[in-house]
């Protein structure tokens, strides 16, 4: 029989405070575990082994919620930063300076190397705006929105659209598109009688935009883009 006490102030401390033993978890393992020493090896602790499944089953749980609170700062960090992007693009008060910003301040914001408008148009040759613009704006010939998101397969209409590329394309991308490995195709409807058009963020990094990825909120970007050039083509 052990005659080993425990020091009276610790003793003391225990006995006024019992959840400061029940609420260490290093504790209580040490403590059952030495139960079981005393019981013996022929004897089966069912209330250790309940616990033990119990203190699984909590951890699993945490990890749980961590994984749920890291999901929903990432939610609003990404909500913030399409805020501030809308919050930018509207600034401009004239048409050139509202298209040069996607591709510049805007695609800062948004952490995207690369921002890029296509617009279908039966016959642009020669706009002198397409000269001064070329930065930002690219025109496509009628039903080049449609392949370029399918990638020339029959799909269903998505208006936004995230995928991994092996590169961009250049008649999208210009010069930048070899760098390019993610991107996000978000299709622009300007209202009845006109031609449809595209947003493009290329990005660099691969994990950038995957089709596991949520849609909202560049859904709510391109609607936001959609009606502020209809008031400019209008």
């Amino acid at each position: 029989m052990s005659t080993a006490k425990i020091d009276d102030t610790l003793r003391e401390k225990i006995i006024s405070e019992p959840d400061v033993i029940l609420d260490d978890q290093d504790v209580m393992q040490a403590l059952i575990a030495a139960n079981e020493r005393a019981m013996g090896g022929n004897i089966v602790d069912l209330r250790g082994i309940a616990m033990e499944r119990l203190e699984h089953r909590l951890d699993r749980l945490e990890d749980t919620h961590r994984s749920v609170i890291a999901a929903a700062y990432e939610n609003l960090a990404g909500t913030n930063q399409i805020h501030r992007a809308i919050l930018r693009m509207l600034d401009p008060t004239e048409f050139e300076p509202f298209l040069k910003d996607l591709n510049g301040p805007v695609a800062d914001i948004l952490r995207v190397d690369c921002v890029k408008l296509v617009l279908e148009s039966a016959n642009a040759d020669g706009e002198p705006a397409l000269e001064r613009l070329g930065s930002v704006l690219q025109v496509a010939e009628p039903g080049f929105v449609a392949r370029y998101v399918s990638n020339g397969r029959s799909a269903p209409h998505r208006q936004i659209v995230l995928r991994q590329i092996q590169e961009g394309a250049f008649a999208v991308y210009g010069d930048k598109a070899p760098y390019l490995r993610s991107e996000a195709c978000l299709q622009l409807d300007f209202g009845p009688g006109r031609l449809p058009g595209m947003l493009v963020m290329g990005a660099e990094d691969p994990h950038q935009f995957s089709p596991q990825q949520g849609t909202d909120l560049l859904a709510f970007f391109a609607g936001v883009f959609e009606r502020s050039m209809r008031r400019w083509l209008s």
